[in-house]
């Protein structure tokens, strides 16, 4: 900008001297040399007002450091809403179903034959029994589907109301026992009761998939291209509780993607499959998956999840099972959660040796320095949850997160979302945490989205495409950026954490 204005700046100059020398020419000296000390000096000012009062952005890296230096927290979100984005490569799909949204995706469900009910009191029908218990009997806002409540006495029957018959008091506590959003709430209520009570509305294959393009539609907004998230195929039901099998429960995915609204999200969808680690039928339940994936070319990976504080469920515990599939079933990729513990051990290490290429979370990675050292510079990425590591306390504060330390080293890694619905927060609140919290520069903005692509395990052809629509709309996005563009136009999705933890958000604002 600089250059233009220096520019302008000579044509007035050579303008002026071009009077003065017309002035020479009809023997008028005096004036002349009058002429030529003015139009000197004014031209000299005037190249340097403008010299001075040019603003100094050149490039998208000073653009971002300006803007991160004199936005507000609500512009910088809005600014990061309207960055394109690459893809969201630990997602799970169950964990990232908003609540708000749970009463018109059960509505429609039961106009499929489903019925849903939720455990609004506890009446003692039962002697004993724990919240965190196999039975769950103590946990309230419990959701169980009509097959299930069918099995129950009439006591306990009682306890429970018909889901979409409740009143706005009690709906609005059962959707806030989804959330993850009190400060005494932590990993166990997440995987004990957060998912115990969800649990019993995921039986319908439909209600899944709806919710899917519900998210795509979210994340198609705020600018996300491609999303690798696990579904819950082994798990679906009829309405009277008869098993659906898991090529039955696809082919019902396949339809509702194919639907208008899912391709109009813009979002490229494919799949893993989750195996729960640590219960005694987990190897055989990883030879179905794994078998099952591989006969299915939209399942790219099976992924091992569940609390990994649970020693049941170590890494090594699959190595043989996993050889003895690569033999008979050939190479699928691996995807697994490891090191989200926050003591130090070789989880990580050991995930690798299983075949892994990515490692979800990797939190306690950097206590283990040879493997750090291994992991620098690829072929493996960290599938980093900066939302999720707060709210489950693996780090009780940001400045004990490891990621800035990998991103810096070397090691690839990427933000992904993990369970945002749980969370109530959205994939632009990680970029808004990582910027916030770790003042990112616009060259790591761009290698955590181009990482996000380039470590997908979706075909080359597609990854290729995925890569060069995202860089075109970056460029696009850099000249708005050096311009000065604070995106005054977009109107993003406010969340509750942004809200609670920033005060980013725009009180009783809620998003499709």
């Amino acid at each position: 900008m600089r250059v233009a204005n220096v520019a302008a700046c000579g044509f007035a100059l050579a303008r002026a001297v071009g009077r003065c020398v017309q002035l020479l020419h009809v023997g008028r000296h005096a004036r002349a040399c009058r002429c030529l000390r003015t139009g000197f000096n004014a031209a000299t000012l005037l190249a340097f007002w403008l010299w001075v009062s040019a603003p100094v952005v050149a490039s998208p890296d000073a653009a971002f450091e300006r803007l991160k230096a004199t936005a507000t927290a609500t512009e910088l979100h809005r600014v990061l809403y309207a960055l394109p984005k690459g893809g969201d490569l630990h997602n799970h799909a169950s964990g990232s179903i908003h609540p708000d949204w749970l009463i018109d995706l059960a509505r429609a469900s039961e106009a499929r034959g489903y019925r849903y009910y939720v455990k609004t009191r506890i009446d003692n029908c039962r002697a004993g029994g724990n919240e965190f218990g196999a039975a769950r009997y103590l946990l309230l806002y419990r959701v169980v589907p009509q097959f299930v409540l069918d099995q129950f006495d009439d006591c306990e029957r009682g306890e429970y109301v018909p889901l979409l018959t409740l009143d706005a008091q009690t709906r609005d506590a059962w959707q806030r026992a989804l959330y993850l959003d009190k400060p005494f709430e932590g990993r166990a209520e997440f995987f004990e009761a957060q998912w115990s009570r969800l649990q019993g509305l995921l039986v319908d294959p439909r209600l899944s998939a709806d919710a899917l393009v519900r998210n795509m539609r979210s994340f198609g907004r705020e600018g996300l291209h491609y999303l690798e998230t696990q579904i819950p195929l082994f798990q679906f039901r009829t309405p009277t509780g008869d098993a659906i099998s898991p090529e039955d429960a696809l082919a019902v995915y396949r339809a509702r993607l194919n639907d208008s609204d899912a391709r109009a999200s813009g979002v490229t969808v494919r799949y893993q499959v989750a195996v729960l680690r640590f219960p005694p039928s987990a190897e055989q339940a990883l030879v179905q998956a794994y078998t099952f994936a591989t006969e299915q070319p939209e399942i790219l990976a099976v992924n091992l999840v569940g609390r990994e504080d649970n020693d049941k469920g170590h890494p090594l515990r699959f190595l043989p099972t996993l050889r003895a599939l690569r033999r008979s079933q050939g190479a699928l990729d691996l995807s697994i959660h490891a090191g989200e513990v926050d003591e130090p051990n070789s989880n990580v290490r050991d995930t690798l040796l299983l075949g892994a290429r990515r490692i979800g979370h990797g939190i306690n990675l950097i206590h283990d320095p040879d493997t750090m050292r291994l992991m620098r510079h690829g072929p493996y990425l960290i599938e980093i949850n900066l939302i999720s590591n707060l709210l489950l306390e693996y780090v009780s504060d940001y400045d004990q997160h490891p990621f800035p330390e990998y991103l810096r080293t070397g090691i690839p890694v990427a933000l992904s979302t993990d369970d945002r619905g749980m969370w109530d927060s959205t994939m632009t609140d990680e970029f808004f945490v990582a910027v916030r919290e770790f003042d990112l520069s616009w060259v790591e903005v761009r290698l955590l989205i181009e990482n996000s692509i380039s470590y997908g395990f979706v075909d080359a052809p597609t990854r290729a495409r995925l890569l060069a629509t995202v860089r075109r709309k970056l460029e696009r996005f850099e000249r708005a950026l050096v311009r000065g563009s604070r995106f005054e136009d977009v109107q993003p999705e406010y969340r509750g954490f942004l809200c609670r933890r920033y005060s980013v958000c725009v009180l009783g604002e809620s998003a499709d």
